[in-house]
């Protein structure tokens, strides 16, 4: 290949998408594994790559020349080759600094826990040096090379300001993993997390909950990757535009789309007509239930609403893991925090608010067979529709309007 991402495991890379937004070369990812390293590097059959977890610091010592500033940190994640010379570089510095201004985290005079031990934390710590940090400390499940383990930091260290995840944990396809509980940091004023598949982490949605000023990788990834072509083509870039413009177009095209709203309120029709305008797979829960444990009614008759409810979460913990979907749920799925929690990490959430009087009843929804049903259902609903929202669509139009609405929302 000529250029592209050499790492471990890259199943859940965006990174090709975002260098091929630059329109500038065509890139590619290759796997390999640790004892083949060595060998790709020496044979030079590249212009130039990026490197990823967890060999940032592994090819180090293969180079010919490594920037000061990457050797200062002592890890590199873009190697380029001119002339057969092997040049190392580290963008994930100013990447990483990008994404903490943009989230509005104050680093200065702060003290920061630096999850994780890796080449990505050794950057987090020359960054957070960079902007004035007081006391950085860096946290691992074992103690060494001067880190300290979780139980330390919850025992010692709970008037940390700043967390900094540098750990794969919370990563897809484990997305509902989360490396700390900051429930147990009272003073924390900000938390960054660089892993951007999912576009939330569990991490991330935890401080924004608790009015955390707090931002997830995916910025840090573009603008890395911007910073990494101005080497690749050995000329300055308008680095800020382009990271904001790639980056806008990789979060709105990576975001599941999930409608939910009362029973018969469109959600189904409307998302078949959103998911072929922007050419994405619909994924239709209810839809899903019916066809791997039978119809719905039968489900409450003999099992019961909870257990159904039960069946409905699991699917979402699913569907919602994958991004660049349609998601139609049912009409009670929002109602249980853990769900909104799961949907929120890869998507937005519009609520198609259609009036009640327009809702009608159907055999195969046992909550709203009848009209009084439904009246007394929207009634119950209607807070928790509008609070788990991210967006409000009028629903009382047709379907095509409601479309537009949603598609022009993106």
């Amino acid at each position: 290949m000529d250029y592209g991402l050499i790492g471990e495991k890259l199943p859940h890379s965006f990174s090709k998408e975002i260098h091929e937004q630059l329109g500038y070369y065509q890139y590619s990812l290759k796997e390999l594994k640790a004892e083949e390293v060595e060998s790709f590097i020496l044979q030079k059959n590249f212009k130039a790559i990026n490197v990823t977890i967890p060999y940032k610091q592994t090819v180090m010592p293969y180079l010919d020349e490594i920037d000061p500033d990457a050797l200062a940190i002592g890890a590199v994640n873009t190697v380029v080759n001119r002339d057969g010379v092997l040049y190392g570089y580290n963008t994930d510095f100013g990447g990483m600094k990008a994404l903490i201004e943009r989230a509005g985290v104050v680093v200065k005079y702060k003290k920061v826990l630096i999850l994780g031990t890796g080449g990505t934390s050794l950057t987090a710590r020359a960054v957070c040096e960079r902007m004035g940090a007081k006391e950085i400390l860096r946290v691992s499940r074992r103690a060494a090379d001067g880190a300290i383990t979780y139980e330390q930091a919850y025992a010692d260290h709970t008037d940390a300001d700043v967390i900094l995840n540098a750990t794969p944990c919370g990563m897809f396809p484990k997305i509902f993993d989360c490396p700390v509980d900051i429930t147990k940091f009272p003073c924390l004023s900000g938390v960054i997390d660089v892993i951007y598949n999912p576009l939330q982490t569990r991490l991330i949605l935890s401080a924004r909950e608790r009015g955390i000023d707090a931002g997830g990788g995916l910025y840090m990834l573009v603008s890395q990757a911007v910073l990494a072509a101005e080497h690749f083509l050995g000329r300055e870039l308008d680095v800020v535009a382009l990271t904001n413009q790639i980056y806008e177009k990789i979060y709105f095209d990576k975001r599941n789309i999930v409608l939910s709203g009362m029973p018969a309120s469109g959600k189904s029709t409307v998302g078949k007509i959103v998911a072929e305008a922007l050419g994405r797979e619909l994924i239709d829960t209810d839809r899903l239930i019916v066809e791997r444990y039978g119809d719905i009614p039968t489900i409450f008759r003999e099992k019961g609403e909870p257990y159904f409810r039960d069946l409905e979460s699991e699917i979402i913990r699913e569907v919602s893991a994958p991004g660049g979907k349609v998601i139609s749920l049912g009409g009670g799925a929002v109602m249980r925090p853990e769900n909104v929690a799961a949907l929120r990490q890869n998507g937005a959430i519009f609520f198609i608010d259609r009036s009640p009087e327009y809702l009608i009843p159907t055999d195969d929804r046992p909550l709203a067979d009848k009209k009084e049903k439904i009246m007394r259902l929207y009634k119950k609903r209607i807070d928790t529709y509008m609070n788990t929202a991210d967006f409000i669509i009028d629903g009382d139009c047709d379907p095509e309007d409601v479309a537009d609405s949603i598609i022009n929302g993106e």
